[in-house]
């Protein structure tokens, strides 16, 4: 990897992170009903909508510093292209979905989560094979390649993301923002 993607993928980061910063924020444990849309609001607490298994579900976020415990299951967050005419997040930085893996449902639907925010990029293997099919973005930092669909499948839930990553189809850009979400696709 050169020296220029690298620099690119880090500014990438701190952009976003900035941004989860800003526009994502969280409760402890309240729920979406009756909260702002993040988008909407810069007040906290507040929700959007995620992607969980091909279903989108509120998942409200509070903007209050916490640590994760070393022994802390961290789940990632995907930020992706929009899947739909409606996207769940933006315009600020830019429009995007989101994705996060199961909410156990032995816990009823209601699932709290400390999440890791990862940017899912097409790599150029995939933009060459047609294997990752790409919305191209306008970020501060330039054009970036969001993942649309990866093998001719939306990216809905985290097993079209994560086979491809490992695949080499996708990038998953690590942007360092720790998020406490709590999913309650009930409300």
């Amino acid at each position: 990897m050169t020296h220029s993607q690298n620099t690119t993928r880090v500014r990438i980061a701190l952009i976003t992170v900035a941004a989860l910063t800003l526009v994502l924020a969280s409760a402890p444990l309240a729920h979406a009903t009756g909260l702002p849309n993040c988008n909407e609001s810069g007040s906290s607490p507040c929700f959007e909508m995620v992607w969980v298994n091909g279903v989108q579900v509120p998942m409200t976020f509070a903007q209050a510093p916490f640590l994760a415990s070393p022994n802390a299951k961290i789940d990632p967050f995907y930020v992706i292209a929009p899947q739909t005419d409606t996207p769940q997040g933006g315009p600020v930085p830019f429009f995007h979905d989101h994705v996060v893996g199961d909410a156990p449902q032995q816990n009823h639907g209601d699932y709290n989560v400390i999440l890791h925010g990862f940017l899912v990029l097409c790599s150029a293997q995939g933009i060459s094979s047609g294997g990752c099919v790409p919305t191209f973005t306008s970020s501060p930092q330039g054009i970036i390649p969001f993942a649309k669909t990866v093998n001719g499948q939306m990216l809905t839930s985290a097993d079209p993301i994560e086979s491809p990553a490992n695949s080499g189809l996708i990038v998953l850009v690590d942007t360092g923002a720790l998020l406490l979400g709590i999913i309650n696709p009930t409300k």
